[in-house]
């Protein structure tokens, strides 16, 4: 369906293996772990969405003093990322406290060996809004441009997969790819901060009748066309 090889598709997965990304049983089979899980994970959180009632305060995350190498500080900000911060400036991290409280996840894990947390009220300076703010963290208007397009090419792409078109498939897996990577940058921020028209809601909506139209075509294609597997070597 993708042009891959059949060597190739091997290397790759016994790589993956090897570096603890996938395991694999007797019969050949391979199964996503580690940290690819964790990302699946992820993004089914992303694709749902789920908040908390916004009371109006921020979480602060302020990065402690002293030296820190530079490992330390590349997994501290893709942590922070994960857990939708954004970097007001250096050390200082921030986004409205409407997400789920600390747990014990790895990102947390990696962000409170290294910061001091803080709750506050946003206090701006007369004539600036809540806006003018965000947009100092977070590019809304991109992310809500490239909804809109994502959204465009699922409605392309549904017609096709609708009739059952093969050729859709390899195309809409990686579309599918692109929205779940959409979710993830999603900074989740409260209703009460949303721009007008925010495309969120109705871009989730789009993916759930798209996902489930192309699960039904991929999984016709694979009972008609995917031989029994075979134990895979390497």
């Amino acid at each position: 369906m993708f042009g891959f090889s059949e060597g190739s598709v091997r290397t790759a997965l016994s790589r993956m293996a090897a570096s603890g990304e996938l395991s694999r049983d007797d019969q050949g089979w391979y199964e996503l772990q580690g940290d690819l899980v964790l990302r699946q994970l992820r993004q089914g959180q992303s694709r749902a969405a789920i908040s908390t009632q916004w009371s109006g305060r921020w979480r602060l995350a302020i990065i402690g003093p002293g030296a820190r190498s530079a490992a330390s500080r590349a997994a501290l900000r893709g942590a922070l990322l994960q857990l939708r911060f954004a970097e007001q400036r250096e050390g200082v991290w921030l986004r409205p406290d409407n997400l789920d409280s600390r747990s014990q996840n790895k990102p947390w894990q990696v962000a409170d060996g290294q910061c001091t947390w803080f709750l506050a009220e946003l206090d701006l300076p007369i004539g600036h809004s809540d806006q003018q703010f965000l947009a100092g963290l977070w590019n809304l208007e991109r992310w809500a441009s490239r909804a809109t397009e994502l959204r465009r090419n699922m409605h392309a792409l549904m017609a096709q997969l609708d009739q059952r078109d093969t050729a859709a498939l390899a195309p809409g897996f990686v579309l599918s790819a692109a929205v779940l990577r959409q979710f993830l940058a999603d900074p989740l921020l409260p209703q009460e901060l949303l721009p007008r028209h925010w495309p969120g809601a109705a871009l989730r909506a789009d993916y759930d009748r798209y996902d489930a139209t192309y699960r039904a075509a991929l999984g016709e294609w694979l009972t008609h066309e995917v031989p029994p597997p075979l134990p895979l070597s390497g």
